[in-house]
């Protein structure tokens, strides 16, 4: 009775005992240890019922866990959470106590030598200037008004459109014995071609200058607005514009063209340090001036953004709680929309100004904008070099012909394989029955052929007589002092410059790059012979016009360069000039066809010993003094043209020798000599009309060695005395009797009909495209047959299809030469 008895008197304390919270802190769970309750009391259990274990496992009706069940894993949960939170604040404890053991005293020291410091006198002078600079100055800096900016805004607008003005004229040089007035030569001045565009604004109304400085304002404008600090947006916009201009002025001393988009890619290519080895002693003085200038420039905007209180254009905070307040909120809003706005506008002004019936378009117009695309330097002149810039910014390959589809190019492609196949009948041998070596020349021509220089002495006559032998003639050249890539693209590919959208200037880095197949002449040999039967030399860097990016796509399965591997060796140049000589650059090439002479290979080459500048490098030079017999050129451009005349006369002598030696290889081997275009160092007969064509005509010859068949072939005037270089493969296949493909019957026929093409540039005009018959002269579109319109017309799709269309032809035998 008494064990009953005890046990009804622990379940009456039970009943009265507190219940335990359902979640004990650190400090509880620590102090329970402590407490008087060790232990749960029993319960009473009754006679009839023995007691059951509800735990999941072993359950009979095998239902889920009980609410009481969760909140048991619920507190063992929060028990563990608990812990880790009481480790993480002990072992933070533990670092803080070790860094203040290591570091206190250290923190001491420097305490007490600060306290020392700030007692001293000249410390107390330092403080006691800071503080009344900082109250008395620095936080009464004034914040420049908005008619400062407008005026700095103005003036730095103004002086940008000078600057790229400037840097598109050049001085004017006269013949000795000239007479020529003051007033002409005042007019004729920089100056005073710079005093003209702004003054036509009021006495011819025309709005150039106008518009240059609207352009250029936006731009500006641009800047502040996404950078939202004025002075900081104004050292950038001038150093652009500064650097615009200097390379700009460089440039057009040296090639007779302004910066255009394309050089931008040229550069990016890794063909800075390229550029630089083309500048003289005159380029390096302006340069440094203007990297001082440049410098100055920063300086100022610096001092004037710390004396400038204004922190922001458009003033705006993050700090809380002004972030929050409407003010705030609307100016950043102001802010951002302001700036998201002004780029929209520049990318959409400059997305159409190419584009006939655009907005941007008709405003340019509206402002007596009137394009010159296929001239850049005089649209740049005439226009402003921003506007020639922008125009040419968003590139166009073609525009789509009206009858461009699917079953035309299928129709074409049979039409030209009916033309292979007459044609091809009358031919006996195979164009992989030789090895072809294609030779650019750089800027190789007769300078005899420009109105006023003459020599004393022949500058070329080995050449001359080899063209008076063999297949030889004038090559219509899309440049003038330069597009040496573009001449070369069209000897490879068969293609024109003149089927092209304006905005497409130079192929090799505007369209190349992005094409997935560019069908060129030397995969002829490579479907024959494999890939290895193409090689190509150049005797300058690699990465000039991407050509190394530019050979893999064309199947080219090496590329010999002075930089990097393959490299080309015992190159060396003559005499103090800069480049490699054609008669070293030759022999390296001839120790690779002498290698395996009985193999047929495609070889492409480009010389770079005439390549600008012509600082009289040459010692000996007979064509200087009483050599030079020239009358009515500048005499400014004398000294180029003695030196380049002497250049000439080595590539003709290597090239004689080069000739020779192939002559003793006993392998079939063809040369495709052409000059790529004339060096820009003719100003005075480059300044006549009448004389551009003849400025845009190289020398060019295909000639057989002994071995081949085609030895001493001269195919007649008719076929030969002008073409251009998209033709040189369908000539040479007439010269050596080959059969041809589809395309090269098409190149065949077009060249019967239409000998030379180019783009407008090539007569001086602005529009127009220049098509020159079998005797040299122009032919109009308004006079031309029937037969020209319809080849010209084929010629459009073809060129379409191959770089801006569907590539029909891809599937088609239209590049497959039949056996």
């Amino acid at each position: 009775m008494a064990e009953s008895s005890d046990l009804e008197q622990s379940a009456d304390e039970q009943n009265h005992q507190p219940q335990p919270e359902p979640e004990l802190t650190g400090a509880q769970q620590d102090g329970a240890d402590n407490t008087s309750i060790q232990t749960l009391p029993s319960r009473k259990i009754s006679d009839q019922a023995e007691p059951v274990d509800h735990s999941p496992t072993e359950r009979p009706d095998n239902t889920v866990a009980t609410p009481e069940d969760a909140d048991s894993s619920n507190g063992h949960a929060k028990h563990a959470a608990s812990q880790f939170r009481i480790t993480a604040v002990a072992a933070i404890t533990s670092i803080r106590a070790w860094w203040s053991r290591i570091f206190s005293p250290i923190n001491t020291w420097i305490a007490q030598q600060w306290q020392r410091l700030s007692a001293t006198r000249g410390f107390t002078a330092c403080a006691a200037g800071w503080a009344f600079f900082k109250t008395r100055i620095w936080d009464k800096r004034m914040r420049f008004p908005f008619a400062f900016y407008t005026i700095v805004f103005i003036v730095v607008t103004a002086a940008s459109v000078l600057g790229l003005q400037w840097s598109v004229y050049s001085e004017p040089t006269y013949a000795k014995g000239q007479v020529v007035d003051n007033q002409t030569k005042a007019l004729n001045s920089v100056a005073g071609q710079l005093t003209s565009f702004v003054s036509q604004i009021w006495l011819h109304q025309s709005y150039q200058a106008w518009l240059n400085f609207i352009v250029l304002g936006v731009l500006y404008l641009t800047f502040i607005l996404v950078i939202n600090r004025f002075w900081v947006a104004t050292a950038l916009f001038g150093t652009l514009m500064t650097v615009f201009a200097i390379a700009d002025k460089i440039k057009v001393e040296l090639r007779n063209e302004p910066i255009i988009p394309a050089d931008l890619q040229f550069i990016a290519g890794g063909n800075g340090g390229s550029i630089m080895s083309f500048t003289t002693k005159k380029d390096m003085i302006l340069i440094n001036s203007a990297v001082t200038g440049v410098i100055w420039l920063i300086v100022v905007c610096v001092v004037l953004q710390f004396l400038d209180r204004r922190r922001g254009l458009i003033p705006y905070t993050w700090k809380r709680p002004e972030f929050v307040s409407v003010k705030n909120i609307t100016a950043m809003v102001c802010r951002w929309v302001a700036a998201v706005l002004s780029v929209v506008l520049c990318v959409s002004f400059t997305w159409g100004l190419g584009t006939a019936g655009s907005w941007s378009r008709n405003f340019t117009a509206s402002l007596s904008d009137y394009p010159h695309l296929w001239k850049a330097l005089e649209d740049a002149q005439i226009n402003g070099p921003a506007i020639n810039f922008l125009r040419l910014a968003h590139v166009k390959t073609m525009d789509k012909p009206t009858d461009y589809n699917k079953a035309k190019m299928l129709q074409l492609a049979n039409t030209y394989a009916n033309s292979a196949t007459t044609i091809n009948k009358q031919r006996t041998s195979n164009l992989t029955d030789n090895t072809v070596i294609l030779i650019l020349s750089e800027s190789f021509s007769d300078p005899t052929r420009v109105p006023g220089v003459s020599f004393s002495e022949d500058p070329i006559p080995n050449i001359r007589a080899i063209k008076a032998s063999t297949t030889s003639g004038l090559m219509l050249s899309p440049g003038y002092g330069g597009g040496t890539a573009n001449i070369e693209y069209q000897a490879l590919t068969g293609l024109n410059l003149a089927n092209f959208n304006p905005s497409l200037t130079v192929p090799y880095q505007q369209l190349v790059p992005k094409q997935s197949w560019t069908p060129t002449f030397n995969q002829i040999w490579n479907q024959q012979y494999g890939s290895s039967s193409s090689l190509a030399f150049h005797a300058y860097l690699r990465t000039m016009y991407f050509r190394d990016v530019n050979y893999r796509k064309f199947g080219f399965s090496k590329f010999y360069a002075v930089d990097k591997k393959p490299l080309l060796k015992h190159l060396r140049p003559l005499d103090s000039a800069e480049q490699a000589s054609d008669a070293s650059f030759y022999s390296s090439v001839l120790s690779y066809v002498s290698s395996n002479p009985s193999r047929s290979q495609f070889l492409q080459m480009v010389t770079m010993q005439n390549h600008m500048p012509y600082n009289d490098w040459y010692e000996n030079n007979q064509f200087k003094g009483e050599g030079d017999t020239s009358t009515n050129i500048n005499e400014g451009d004398r000294v180029a043209i003695e030196t380049y005349a002497k250049g000439a006369n080595y590539t003709d002598q290597a090239t004689a020798d080069f000739l020779t030696q192939l002559n003793n290889i006993n392998h079939p081997i063809t040369v495709i000599f052409y000059g790529d275009h004339l060096p820009g160092i003719y100003s005075a007969a480059n300044k006549h009309k009448n004389n551009q064509i003849g400025l845009h005509e190289t020398d060019y010859f295909i000639w057989s060695n002994a071995a081949s068949q085609s030895a001493n072939t001269k195919l007649d005037d008719a076929t030969s005395a002008y073409t251009s270089s998209n033709y040189f493969m369908a000539q040479a296949a007439q010269h050596l009797n080959a059969k041809v493909s589809p395309y090269l019957a098409f190149l065949t026929e077009m060249h019967a009909e239409i000998p030379a093409m180019s783009v407008p540039a090539s007569a001086g005009d602005s529009n127009q495209p220049v098509y020159l018959d079998a005797d040299g002269n122009r032919i109009l579109m308004k006079n031309m047959t029937d037969r020209q319109k319809k080849l010209l017309h084929d010629y459009r799709l073809i060129q379409y299809d191959l770089t801006a269309g569907k590539q029909y032809l891809k599937n088609t035998s239209f590049m497959a030469v039949k056996k």
